[in-house]
């Protein structure tokens, strides 16, 4: 059986934290910026995790299970 591959799309959006939880970025925060307020871009660039309820499919397309 060969080794299944990672997806290249989910290589680059997620990453795991030392405990086991994979990290995201938030959507939003590309272009149109002068509308939006600056707290509310501020919170846009910091990481998010992920919801425990996709991690399986986030683990899959990372090839970890």
């Amino acid at each position: 059986m060969p080794k299944m591959k990672t997806k290249a799309g989910a290589k680059k959006r997620f990453t795991l934290t030392g405990t086991g939880k994979i990290k995201r970025k938030h959507a939003y925060k590309s272009h149109i910026l002068t509308k939006k307020s600056t707290k509310r871009k501020r919170n846009l660039g910091y990481f998010g995790l992920i919801d425990k309820t996709d991690s399986n499919n986030v683990k899959l397309m990372l090839a970890m299970k």
